[in-house]
């Protein structure tokens, strides 16, 4: 019987964020734009990155890395979001649910790991700084990145396995109540004992999450101690400026995924956790390269000169 529900299961149907249609229409234009904007400001970023050979240092390697997978994370949920807003039917198959919870568990889990990379190649720049470039070399900073996407996408096979076979549904449709295909989601509506799932995913999520906060507190802790021994107060202002960006959108990030996971099941809103999803998923993305441009001088002098390259060259052609 467990088993011909379990085939029986043709399509999940999700609710996206409202059944309003006239609200449907105007979230899609307007997650539209930001999604676009995300796209753009996130290609500029990783543009400028790769054209300037003075951005090619190792803190710089890693913003570029967090670009890509800003872009493939919003995309995993964003792109679908934005047809449900104008279908009538938010159906979505086996196949193409396990490939969204698998791309997105995947990708948020390696911008968890790589923003703990990134706050310990702050804490080697600003406590050990003559020997910084032989300790954050290439291959420390290829194994760190391949390292961050293993243990991502190790968390996303893990999560969307249990997910669609270990967990039972009943029907030929199950209704979500999510605008995208949650591990909680699925959690929710399963017909079976959830119990190992829900170990399981907070376990997994819990490690990942501790190991990552771990390591971005420990390496803060030593900067802290290291800034407050400089006796000059503009070059404590000058180490801490180079902290300031990364903490903002750790702040952001691990926040909203603590609130989000970390929780119990009897503290779950259907209608909370769709705002707070949406915040991470959607909003983050585009955030990031806002918050890591807008106080860099040499991101901004180096976009000013690729788009008066791009504006030249965009001449000549017309000429």
């Amino acid at each position: 019987m467990e088993h011909e529900n379990r085939t029986a299961l043709k399509e999940f149907i999700l609710a996206g964020l409202t059944d309003n249609p006239q609200l449907n229409t105007a979230l899609f234009f307007l997650f539209l734009v930001v999604y676009s904007l995300t796209l753009s400001e996130n290609a500029v970023l990783i543009a400028v990155i790769s054209s300037n050979t003075q951005l090619y240092s190792p803190m710089y390697i890693f913003l570029r890395q967090l670009s890509i997978i800003d872009i493939c994370y919003s995309s995993s949920v964003t792109i679908r979001m934005l047809v449900d807003f104008v279908s009538e039917k938010r159906s979505i198959s086996l196949i193409g649910c396990s490939l969204q919870m698998l791309s997105y568990a995947g990708f948020g889990g390696t911008e968890c790991l790589l923003l703990a990379t990134m706050s310990y190649d702050r804490y080697v720049a600003i406590c050990h700084p003559l020997t910084y470039l032989q300790i954050i070399n290439r291959q420390t900073i290829t194994a760190m990145v391949l390292v961050s996407y293993l243990g991502g996408f190790i968390d996303g096979f893990v999560q969307t396995g249990f997910s669609f076979f270990h967990l039972k549904f009943c029907g030929p449709q199950q209704y979500i109540r999510s605008f995208f295909c949650d591990v909680i989601a699925l959690i929710e509506i399963s017909c079976g004992n959830t119990s190992l799932n829900e170990v399981i995913l907070f376990s997994l999520v819990g490690f990942i999450e501790l190991m990552s906060l771990v390591v971005i507190l420990l390496s803060y802790l030593y900067i802290i101690v290291a800034v407050l021994k400089i006796h000059s107060s503009e070059g404590r202002k000058k180490a801490f400026s180079t902290c300031a960006s990364h903490l903002v959108v750790v702040l952001l990030f691990y926040g909203t995924i603590i609130f989000m996971y970390l929780r119990p099941s009897s503290a779950y809103s259907p209608e909370q956790d769709k705002v707070v999803a949406l915040f991470y998923t959607v909003i983050i993305p585009f955030l990031n390269p806002l918050i890591y441009s807008l106080r860099n001088r040499e991101v901004i002098q180096s976009t000013r000169k690729l788009i008066h390259l791009w504006h030249v060259n965009t001449k000549l052609q017309c000429q």
